[in-house]
């Protein structure tokens, strides 16, 4: 492959509307009505739901299949004094799935545990292991969360022993094509619905399944993570013990860490789960939720989905990662303070370590790819037999933004090997798994993300098989960023930026608004930051507006950019802030800086070319 890149394209989003009319009936920017169209947001009422969506907007738990079933069994499980157990994952997921219904079952009276396999012994979801020890234990129900659609041989023992379970989850279900096995899954199993093209669903046999993904549930939003599938077990059942809608959104803001954390579209429900989470965690009791945050150095007040993806969300995950996920689990439960801010700091040291970790494998994973040891695959399978299993996914993900194709990372596990993979938007990367199933001890996952495990002698015919039925493009390899509007830096003003609030919470499905301008002139350029990350440009446009420009990435890329480009001479001076005859087209997107009590206009360029 050798030194390739991902290559970039730039698109201008150009869907039609009235904007000026929209902006009336709305009170909005027509630059903030184009951006609503631009997220495929047509009509009043979803627009409407867009802007000022609430709780009231929510689908009724009932609609989701199995949902309705779910909750009376716990009740009946409840009110008998049956032993509840909740099984769920070593994910941000999990763990908010995990809390939701451990807090739930003993506020309505029932008798509830939890447990969370350990990523290194256990692996992902239900095993055999826990089944036994729940039994051993005299368990008499076992609930899964974030987990268990595709525990197809281990409920088939659960309900050999006795056990009654009940699946809540949001992860695809298996399905065999004609003539193919699916997930090196063996027992019996449910034999869903059919689809289209010969699909057959493989479901296991529990008592009841709740997820909206499941064949023949007819919920209208089947986007929702594994806390918020959770959680709507958990609305019905408060129904069902008198309990109020406002003690059930008391879990709001779990549900909004889980969806922004697990990386969700937030569009439809899940906007308006995150909206209403992030409005109440400024008054939220959780003393363990409050520590963490104070760890972070943040404020209650002004968390937004930023803060939970790339800092609070990472030192949930990180326990699951490098310690265990009960850890996670227990700050959220914390009864005091000084408890709540211990396990909060160990979470944080964890996460930090985790980074450093992190960014060892990315670096290997990378020299491997550029050394040329791939060739042209399309589909990247890289073995790093050293690297941590627990961070294979976010390696992964990192190594996949770089070069923009699927990127399967797998590393030496305690028998055989293990991965987890991060796909791109033309590329399906769970049904691409389902035609070399026979390869695989266990697989599952997302079009965008799966995990698996294989014998380690398998890997090179993985690596080969992926890529050989691999159909993705050139054009399907280059990453199109869409620019919303191109607009010149003095069209904005204060209460433009101040308006583009109504369009949070962004992140994965509502990205952050892009603006554009061709030929900006630059002006002076300085390094910044503790860590020398943040490049900062005076820039003026062509109307002689000027503004400063903050660049946040690799300032020595960018100098090279500019070097190779116009001479090290007169980026030198740039950088003496005598910059002249230098230009950059900048993708950005606008902001405020606040210092010393004054505002001022700035840009954020996000790509530059």
């Amino acid at each position: 492959m050798g030194e390739r890149r991902r290559q970039e394209k730039w698109v201008v989003t150009a869907k039609g509307a009235d904007f000026q009319a929209i902006a009336q009936r709305f009170q909005i920017d027509p630059v903030t009505a184009r951006i609503i169209r631009n997220r495929g947001i047509v009509g009043d009422e979803a627009i409407r739901q867009y802007l000022y969506g609430s709780t009231a907007d929510l689908h009724a738990p009932e609609l989701m299949k199995g949902c309705a079933e779910a909750a009376e069994l716990l009740r009946t499980k409840i009110s008998q004094g049956r032993r509840i157990r909740i099984i769920g994952d070593y994910d941000i997921d999990g763990v908010n799935a995990t809390y939701i219904l451990y807090r739930a079952i003993l506020r309505c009276g029932g008798t509830a545990d939890y447990e969370i396999p350990d990523r290194m012994k256990d692996g992902y979801g239900l095993n055999l292991h826990l089944l036994e020890l729940a039994v051993q234990e005299g368990i008499d129900t076992v609930i899964t969360c974030d987990n268990g659609i595709a525990a197809i041989k281990e409920i088939e023992y659960a309900k050999q022993c006795g056990l009654t379970v009940i699946v809540t989850d949001h992860h695809e279900p298996l399905y065999e094509e004609a003539e193919a096995t699916c997930g090196g899954e063996s027992g019996r199993a449910r034999q869903g619905d059919g689809a289209p093209g010969g699909r057959r669903y493989l479901l296991p046999a529990a008592d009841v399944l709740v997820n909206p993904k499941q064949p023949g549930c007819g919920y209208p939003f089947k986007k929702l993570c594994g806390a918020a599938v959770a959680w709507k077990v958990v609305c019905a059942l408060y129904r069902l013990f008198g309990i109020g809608a406002r003690e059930a959104e008391e879990f709001l803001p779990f549900a909004a860490f889980a969806t922004v954390g697990d990386v969700m579209d937030l569009e439809g429900e899940n906007r308006i789960l995150v909206k209403e989470g992030l409005k109440r965690i400024p008054g939220t009791d959780n003393l363990g939720l409050l520590a963490l945050i104070r760890a972070n150095g943040l404020d209650p007040a002004h968390i937004s989905a930023y803060h939970i993806g790339f800092v609070l969300g990472p030192c949930i995950n990180a326990s699951g990662r490098l310690d265990t996920a009960r850890r996670s689990v227990r700050l959220l439960l914390a009864k005091t303070r000084e408890e709540a801010d211990e396990l909060a700091g160990r979470l944080k040291e964890l996460n930090d370590e985790r980074k450093a970790l992190t960014q060892n494998a990315v670096d290997e994973a990378c020299a491997l790819i550029d050394s040329g040891a791939f060739g042209d695959d399309r589909v990247l399978v890289v073995y790093l037999p050293d690297c941590h299993e627990s961070i294979a996914g976010i390696v992964a993900g990192k190594v996949r933004e770089r070069y923009c194709r699927p990127v399967f990372v797998v590393t030496d596990a305690q028998e055989g090997a293990k991965g987890s993979g991060r796909s791109i938007e033309a590329y399906s990367m769970f049904d691409e798994m389902v035609k070399c199933a026979d390869l695989f001890l266990k697989y599952g996952g997302h079009p965008m993300a799966a995990g698996f495990s294989l014998p380690r002698e398998r890997i090179g015919e993985m690596r080969r098989r992926l890529n050989e039925n691999c159909t993705l493009t050139e054009q399907d390899m280059t990453e199109k960023i869409a620019i919303d509007v191109p607009m010149p830096i003095d069209y904005i003003t204060q209460s433009l930026v101040d308006g583009f609030e109504a369009l949070e919470p962004f992140g994965k499905g509502n990205e952050k608004p892009l603006f554009a301008e061709a030929g900006l002139q630059l002006l002076s350029a300085r390094v910044l930051g503790k860590n020398g990350n943040v490049l900062k440009f005076r820039v003026m446009n062509r109307a002689g507006c000027m503004m400063d420009a903050l660049y946040f990435g690799d300032p020595g890329e960018v100098r090279t950019y500019l070097e190779e480009r116009y001479g090290e001479q007169r980026v030198r001076e740039l950088y003496w802030g005598r910059g002249e005859g230098l230009t950059l087209d900048v993708i950005y997107y606008p902001s405020v800086n606040e210092y010393l009590g004054q505002k001022s206009l700035q840009i954020v360029i996000r790509h530059y070319r």
